[in-house]
């Protein structure tokens, strides 16, 4: 996999504050206990709905982790009514993109591994960039077109043509 710059990312707001886990968190889910501080990983980003943080096993130079802060399942389980979380992870990677320099938003991969094939069933949308960088098993992994990894745009458009729940 590729190496990460020895540059820091810029740091995004994490003005968050937590008297310890609420409603919305899962206690053996690992993305909730980076979400509350337990992990020591650090945030980039962290407000009432979205948490960023770098990917543990980087495919990319920049590969980071947009996550709902309150647990929501896996892609799969998401309904119409999640397109608004779903655009608002999608922004905030780009964001997070622009604070480090990635400009050119056309060379880079904004996804999720469909199930079974996600590590951890706390939706989470893999940001990663430069894309052209990515190496081989990387490739393989956040591959375009394959069963187990859907782009934001394509789970946009099927959260859309989802009928409305109610």
């Amino acid at each position: 996999m590729a190496e990460i710059e020895a540059a820091q990312p810029a740091q995004v707001d994490v003005s968050k504050s937590s008297n310890g886990p609420a409603e919305g968190y899962e206690k053996k889910c690992i993305f909730c206990k980076i979400v509350n501080k337990e992990m020591g990983t650090e945030l980039l980003h962290c407000d009432e709905v979205i948490s960023c943080f770098r990917d543990i096993k980087p495919g990319a130079p920049q590969h980071y982790l947009i996550v709902p802060t309150k647990h929501v399942g896996n892609c799969k389980s998401l309904s119409k009514e999640n397109l608004p979380l779903v655009k608002r992870m999608v922004e905030t990677g780009k964001e997070i993109l622009q604070k480090n320099n990635i400009t050119d938003l056309n060379d880079v991969r904004f996804g999720f591994h469909w199930p079974p094939f996600c590590s951890v069933t706390h939706l989470h949308l893999h940001v990663l960039a430069p894309a052209s960088q990515m190496g081989f098993m990387s490739r393989l992994f956040y591959r375009l077109n394959s069963y187990w990894f859907i782009t934001a745009d394509q789970l946009i458009e099927l959260l859309n043509s989802k009928g409305d729940t109610n």
